[in-house]
């Protein structure tokens, strides 16, 4: 099949060579380079470096100049395929391909429309995500689908890990999907029906400052959840308090882990600390030689300590490091606590 490509991100580069490796991709639209870093250098996207490594011609146009739907008519194509382009194509643009443009969704839709499916998935502690492959229209993700294949979440993955497995497993899906196409078998469904929580495009919003702000008053479990769903971007993060600081620290946490509170080095340290479950506060550390923990708010309604344990963190002004090592540097003292 002839196929317009478009994307940007290193997400979108696996399915990019997959669709590659077994049809014509005519041109590959994405999104112009972008000024980065301290030098401000001008630096292309992943999906604009995988195109010039297999000599496929890249577009760079706004697609919402009206030049660019005729260009895309006059291109000859057979169907166009989406995959985190990260702008809108408006309907000229879409009726500008007969055979449509197919998006690869990193989400079971349509549970999970909006901007931030993987990272929300996580966020609501959803034991499968999965990934669908939908013809685009005018409203967002609002499609038919064409094709659908669940995966577990398992362990405790962050949304950038989460993304990475997708991003694997979506190349293979889209590329069944435009077999399909090829083939005259693609069979589309509407969404109306296929979920029994309503479609909400806020459900799926995007991650804010606000929602990275750690509240260690939740219980572990949810307070592990969320920090994962936000890392690596925005970055979950807290402010750590203590009478031994100048003042407040701000703490960006990269890692973390619920902890396992039956752990004799974690029921020692909370002895030493003189925490029980009688008197633990939520967002106290928990410091020993070879860990750092906060407890949570958990505790507060069970009959034990509740906790996570920060594995690794990046202090105002500090580099990346464990939170060990963050925490013996700190001097954190026994009142610390994480707001």
């Amino acid at each position: 099949m002839r196929i317009l490509f478009a994307g940007t991100p290193q997400a979108a580069v696996p399915s990019l060579e997959a669709l590659a490796a077994r049809n014509e991709v005519v041109a590959v639209l994405t999104r112009p380079d972008a000024v980065r870093g301290r030098g401000r250098n001008r630096t292309a996207s992943p999906v604009k470096q995988a195109a010039k490594r297999l000599g496929i011609p890249v577009w760079e146009d706004d697609p919402r100049d009206p030049s660019f739907a005729r260009k895309v008519a006059t291109t000859n194509l057979d169907a166009a395929a989406v995959v985190a382009y990260g702008k809108i194509l408006y309907q000229p643009v879409l009726d500008a391909v007969p055979g449509g443009w197919y998006n690869l969704h990193f989400s079971l839709l349509p549970l999970w429309r909006g901007a931030a499916p993987v990272q929300r998935a996580i966020w609501n502690g959803d034991a499968q995500t999965g990934l669908t492959v939908f013809r685009l229209t005018a409203g967002m993700d609002e499609g038919p689908i064409l094709l659908q294949r669940t995966l577990p979440i398992e362990g405790e993955p962050t949304s950038g890990e989460l993304m990475e497995q997708l991003a694997v497993s979506g190349a293979r899906v889209l590329s069944e999907a435009f077999d399909r196409l090829g083939a005259g078998t693609a069979e589309l469904r509407d969404q109306n029906g296929l979920d029994e929580v309503p479609a909400d495009h806020a459900r799926a919003a995007k991650i804010t400052q606000d929602d990275a702000h750690i509240d260690f008053r939740l219980p572990s479990t949810v307070v592990s959840r969320r920090a994962r769903a936000c890392n690596p971007n925005p970055g979950a993060w807290c402010t750590v308090e203590s009478a031994q600081l100048k003042a407040p620290v701000l703490l960006r946490v990269d890692r973390l882990s619920v902890a396992d509170t039956q752990d004799p080095s974690f029921r020692s340290a909370c002895t030493a600390a003189g925490v029980s479950a009688e008197n633990a506060k939520a967002g106290q550390f928990v410091v020993s030689k070879k860990h750092v923990w906060v407890l949570c708010g958990g505790s507060d309604a069970g009959n034990d300590v509740d906790a996570v344990e920060l594995l690794r963190v990046t202090a105002q002004g500090k580099k990346t490091m464990s939170g060990a090592d963050w925490g013996r540097g700190a001097r954190l003292g026994s009142q610390a606590r994480g707001v």
